[in-house]
């Protein structure tokens, strides 16, 4: 079968949704036609380590209501290929689809452990494995989470907090190290302890097996652990297949200039696929977080009906681990210059990543309605030291 549409939108995640909103918004009489490799239309994806496993939120609450754009929706298929020049992409059922302008809004893969263990082994991303996994996260069941970044922190939380015996397992020296201060990290790691949670940290998950009721694990330190179930936050790679098929311009996701159209002026990219130009920090960034995909696929929709305006946003970021919570705008790299400016230690302050003395990302620790502040603060030349920052972003709302 064969589809024709004035717009259409490749992936089918919250880049995609933002998109087709402001499509709509921008060309009332748009033909906008959306692909996605999963069953459920867009849908928000940070409740599925947070809201949702507070009660907060229900799996209803999250679809982000892409069908009152009016789009086509093509779900359960994937692109294998795209021909640039004849506008036309091909999914894995043999269905073509004709398209005048395209967004590929691909998004990222997880990473995989090194085994298959079966159904109570789950790579964390999507609805379907949240739903997997609360199968078998019921109170007193073992799960050990491998990975101690942002998804691997928040399901430790989430999972303790409903009554799961939880083992934290990651290869680092604490919890965030490398993108918090030393002495936050080391922390964070007694903070998880205190609430029940099996911190190890330096191990890594070898080898794996399914097992009667459960999967075993074997550690890099000889250890093995049979646990009901085991889930895995090991970050994400770019789904940069059809792009690179395609012959456009790929570098650690797809390269696009200020109106986040590609190497192709009949193609855009958004979202965690899209490596673009970050005017604050003068340099090329890919950002996995959700003020980019929505930002980023509202700018992409209006650029592709002829709104077309530059991207110059500086994405924050956000997390939730038990009581503490805090959001950050640009580079949390302890590389760089850090300084820590504290109302009460570990608790409540703001933390500063310079180089040169210019503010390159600040870390709001249980600081609030401070982000435009910050991405202010990025963008001003300094120079900055510890004396002109102290008490800068400090304001608790």
């Amino acid at each position: 079968m064969e589809h024709t549409h004035d717009y259409l939108i490749i992936g089918a995640g919250m880049a995609a949704g933002a998109a087709a909103k402001a499509i709509r918004e921008t060309d009332a009489a748009a033909n906008i036609g959306i692909v996605g490799a999963e069953v459920q239309p867009p849908y928000q994806r940070p409740p599925l380590s947070k809201a949702l496993w507070k009660g907060d939120k229900t799996l209803d609450d999250i679809d982000l209501g892409t069908a009152t754009t009016g789009a086509q929706l093509h779900l359960g298929r994937r692109l294998e290929s795209l021909d640039r020049v004849a506008h036309v992409a091909r999914d894995d059922r043999g269905d073509s689809y004709r398209y005048r302008r395209l967004l590929l809004a691909t998004g990222a893969t997880p990473r995989r452990l090194p085994f298959e263990g079966g159904e109570r082994v789950i790579h964390f991303r999507t609805v379907d494995d949240y739903q997997a996994l609360r199968r078998f996260a019921v109170a007193g069941a073992h799960v050990a989470v491998i990975g101690g970044g942002f998804i691997g922190c928040e399901l430790a939380a989430s999972l303790c907090s409903i009554g799961c015996k939880v083992t934290l397992l990651f290869p680092g020296e604490a919890i965030g190290a490398g993108r918090y201060p030393d002495r936050l990290a080391r922390y964070l790691d007694e903070y998880y302890r205190n609430h029940g949670v099996d911190v190890r940290s330096g191990v890594r998950v070898v080898d794996g097996s399914a097992a009667d009721g459960g999967v075993n694990l074997v550690l890099s330190d000889g250890t093995v652990m049979l646990v009901e179930a085991a889930v895995a936050g090991l970050g994400v790679t770019p789904n940069t297949a059809l792009a690179e098929q395609a012959g456009l311009a790929v570098d650690n996701g797809i390269v696009v200039d200020a109106y986040l159209r590609s190497s192709d002026a009949d193609i855009w990219a958004a979202g965690d696929v899209a490596n673009f130009h970050s005017a604050a920090l003068d340099r090329r960034l890919r950002v996995e977080h959700e003020d980019a995909a929505l930002g980023m696929g509202r700018l992409a929709g209006r650029a592709m009906a002829g709104a077309e305006e530059a991207y110059t946003t500086l994405p924050f970021f956000y997390s939730d681990l038990f009581d503490l919570g805090y959001e950050a705008v640009g580079l949390l790299d302890t590389r760089l210059q850090v300084i820590e400016d504290w109302r009460e230690p570990n608790r409540e302050g703001v933390v500063y990543y310079l180089d040169g003395g210019r503010v390159r990302g600040v870390l709001l620790w249980n600081v609030w309605d401070q982000v435009d502040a910050a991405r202010e603060l990025i963008a001003e030349s300094g120079p900055f030291d510890a004396a002109s920052l102290r008490g800068r972003l400090s304001r608790k709302a």
